[in-house]
């Protein structure tokens, strides 16, 4: 099993029993919304209802505000259970969205064209190198000549880095910093780890640093950081907005796409 899979399995089933079809404030004050709303105004398509791939739609929050501002919607979501609360609220809603279960990094390359991919904090527990770098390729490939990327992520937060508080590795020779309550961080990448009461023996990305098992958990970059890899994985970003530049809007390096 996959290290991003674990977590979001506890996650949903949570969520499942407890009767609920979200998580935190409410089903529709999901994390992006106001990211969303500021966006979508600044952006051009062609057609009238442009279509719409969300990635890691979880139960649907997403999904039903795009749907519900005209656009068509499909939506994907690595865990099982959300997926099917996800349809059970569109059909309540009287939405047609189309949901799947689906991993964005084994996200097929051919298929259905996209004016818009939207990934609302899928992105930052996509972590290793090789994902990301699967999940941009993906996107790219699924995304029309002038479509869009927007991503909201969650970014490397000062007040949670521990200066003076140090894990060094000796076998990697990495020095990592305590992040959160429980998480340390590489700080030259912005990656997070989480220490395990126990290395599972399903889980292929545990790893030990000083004796002690750690699973990849976040990837937490300063702005110019998330920028960069954009840029590098074939975008060109023409807007980056919120308090850490967590939220962004991307086109294909060779677009001419613009902002209204």
């Amino acid at each position: 099993m996959r290290y991003y899979y674990e977590e979001n399995i506890a996650r949903w089933e949570s969520v499942k029993a407890e009767g609920k079809t979200h998580e935190g404030k409410g089903f529709d004050e999901f994390a992006s919304r106001s990211f969303l709303e500021a966006a979508l105004p600044r952006l051009f398509f062609s057609v009238p209802n442009p279509l719409v791939l969300e990635v890691g739609c979880g139960t649907g929050a997403g999904a039903c505000f795009l749907a519900d501002r005209g656009f068509r919607v499909d939506g994907i979501d690595i865990i099982r259970t959300a997926v099917d609360i996800a349809r059970q609220v569109a059909a309540e809603r009287n939405l047609e969205i189309h949901y799947a279960v689906q991993d964005i990094c084994r996200l097929p390359r051919q298929g259905k064209m996209y004016d818009m991919v939207v990934d609302s904090y899928c992105l930052q527990g996509i972590v290793l190198d090789g994902d990301r770098a699967r999940v941009f390729s993906n996107v790219r490939a699924r995304m029309m000549a002038e479509g869009y990327y927007l991503v909201s992520t969650a970014m490397f937060d000062e007040r949670r880095f521990c200066k003076e508080d140090t894990v060094f590795d000796r076998a990697s020779g990495i020095l990592y910093n305590h992040y959160g309550e429980n998480g340390i961080i590489d700080a030259e990448t912005g990656l997070v780890y989480v220490e395990l009461a126990k290395q599972p023996a399903d889980c292929e990305d545990a790893m030990s640093i000083e004796g002690k098992s750690y699973l990849p958990n976040r990837r937490h970059l300063k702005a110019p950081a998330l920028k960069a890899e954009l840029e590098a994985a074939g975008f060109s970003v023409l807007y980056q907005s919120g308090d850490y530049g967590e939220n962004v809007v991307c086109v294909h390096a060779c677009s001419g796409t613009r902002l209204r």
